[in-house]
């Protein structure tokens, strides 16, 4: 589904991401691992096109599109769920879904995707006509979730998505994840702090540390490494 090979990408003069290579297969849920400035942010903006890369490549299903604007890997089949919701607060719940759904042409399509989503995040469904800056942490986060669903992506990137979140909250959202993946076949790119929960639910997972890619194999191997273990299970 996704292949990234020898990326590299920064702001200004100083580069954060150092020729990074990883691959995301198809129906699969992949991890990426790593401590506050690693370069996990940076990897989803340069990923989605919020940011240029400054050199390697980025292929979605073959075809090579680091050189396409952020709303054309949209339409690709790329959505992001990014880092703290960015949602429109003075938006409704409904509002902020039907900007989501901005690929789609059929009213009647995006009437039938807001059922859809909704139906996992039933929550929602009493909140539709409230301004998002009203929400919750946790109906804020599955809004955001919702809003990048309504663009039918084959890829959903998760920037951080337990960040701030009660660990309730994040079980459920936790759950969702595993259910989009099982039901509608998506395949799911997870950049997450939170190691434990990542390696729950995904099949492979790579280490960033400093803008690099340190260790990566399946979530078994990663979980037995007496250096994950020290750094990000706690012990």
């Amino acid at each position: 589904m996704l292949k990234v090979e020898q990326l590299c990408a920064g702001y200004g003069a100083l580069e954060v991401l150092h020729s990074v290579s990883f691959e995301v297969p198809a129906r699969s849920i992949v991890a990426v691992l790593g401590a506050n400035g690693a370069g996990k942010t940076t990897l989803m903006r340069a990923l989605t096109g919020l940011i240029r890369t400054r050199s390697g490549t980025v292929s979605l299903q073959g075809e090579r599109i680091e050189r396409l604007a952020a709303e054309r890997r949209v339409r690709y089949g790329m959505a992001l769920v990014p880092e703290g919701r960015e949602l429109f607060g003075s938006l409704t719940v409904r509002e902020n879904l039907l900007v989501g759904a901005f690929t789609r042409r059929s009213r009647h399509e995006t009437e039938a995707d807001i059922v859809r989503v909704l139906d996992y995040f039933p929550r929602l469904k009493a909140r539709m006509h409230a301004q998002a800056a009203s929400l919750s942490g946790g109906e804020g986060q599955m809004l955001s979730i919702s809003r990048a669903l309504m663009s039918h992506p084959q890829l959903l990137l998760l920037d951080e998505l337990s960040h701030g979140l009660a660990p309730a909250i994040v079980d459920t959202v936790f759950d969702v994840i595993l259910r989009l993946k099982r039901e509608q076949g998506l395949t799911i790119l997870l950049v997450e702090q939170n190691a434990r929960k990542a390696l729950s639910v995904a099949g492979m997972a790579y280490v960033l540390q400093s803008g690099s890619i340190a260790l990566h194999g399946t979530t078994q191997e990663l979980l037995e490494s007496p250096a994950v273990q020290d750094l990000y299970l706690g012990g």
